[in-house]
């Protein structure tokens, strides 16, 4: 995945969200459920009921552009609540595109001396 652009606002819609909706149904979405304008080049990412597909919407300046990744094994971790949006870091995206645990990932490594 391309990264966003520096200081872009990062979104995920708790919930699940109907994965056969497209630019207009997410659009509307954003503009319904979480009262924010979804031409304004924030990113949200939508996550489907059974937890194996994501996609992020984001205005690009000239078009609204969609992502879609699937995951073959395992499932992309979403926020409990079930309305709203939680704020994520250009990070924490893409440890979440990656399947990865974006809320505490740990370290494959720990240093046992400094210096």
């Amino acid at each position: 995945m391309m990264a966003p652009p520096a200081g872009v606002r990062i979104w995920l819609v708790a919930g699940a969200t109907d994965m056969r909706r497209g630019f207009d149904g997410l659009a509307a979405v954003v503009a319904q459920q979480l009262n924010r304008d979804p031409f304004s080049g924030q990113v949200f990412a939508f996550r489907g009921r059974r937890g194996h597909l994501i996609k992020l919407l984001f205005w690009d300046g000239q078009g609204l552009v969609l992502y879609a990744k699937r995951l073959e094994r395992g499932h992309f971790v979403w926020p409990v609540t079930g309305e709203g949006a939680v704020s994520l870091t250009p990070a924490q995206l893409s440890m979440l595109t990656e399947g990865i645990d974006w809320r505490a990932p740990s370290r494959t490594w720990q240093p046992e001396v400094a210096g």
